[in-house]
């Protein structure tokens, strides 16, 4: 399982002209799941993420985490987190969990990451053709994989 993290300003997502979610500050969630993703990925992945301390204390050093700050957590599926690039120009997704298998992951990841962030974690849609919005702080982005644990 993969997560790409962005500290957010404000993040939103639209499908079909519609507005799905929204958030403030808080952390902007993408995630990708393979097939042997299991409970303890979701588990590594959820703590590590609202534990991170990517905000700002009052010094201006990353020293708070979204628990810290209060934030909010806007999470959307990207299958294309696993792409293989290593052969020709057009990415493999082979590696990506079909729908039967990462919806329920995709799910639990969701109701963890609310559990311990003590509120509702907004969401995309699963599968949809999603318009996403950001503004992206300071910027930081971080690349977490629960099978590379670096």
């Amino acid at each position: 399982m993969r997560v790409l993290i962005q500290r957010v300003t404000k993040a939103s997502v639209e499908i079909e002209g519609k507005l799905k979610s929204e958030i403030n500050k808080g952390l902007l969630i993408f995630v990708g799941i393979e097939d042997d993703d299991k409970d303890e990925d979701i588990d590594f992945l959820a703590k590590k993420s609202v534990n991170l301390r990517i905000f700002d204390d009052e010094n201006g050093v990353m020293n708070h985490s979204v628990l810290d700050v209060e934030g909010d957590i806007l999470v959307i599926s990207q299958f294309t987190l696993h792409a293989s690039t290593k052969k020709g120009n057009r990415p493999s997704y082979i590696r990506a969990a079909k729908p039967d298998i990462s919806i329920p992951l995709y799910e639990r990841f969701c109701e963890v990451l609310s559990i311990l962030l003590n509120k509702h974690v907004k969401t995309g849609e699963f599968g949809a053709d999603m318009k996403v919005r950001l503004v992206n702080d300071g910027p930081v982005t971080i690349w977490i994989d629960s099978k590379n644990r670096e």
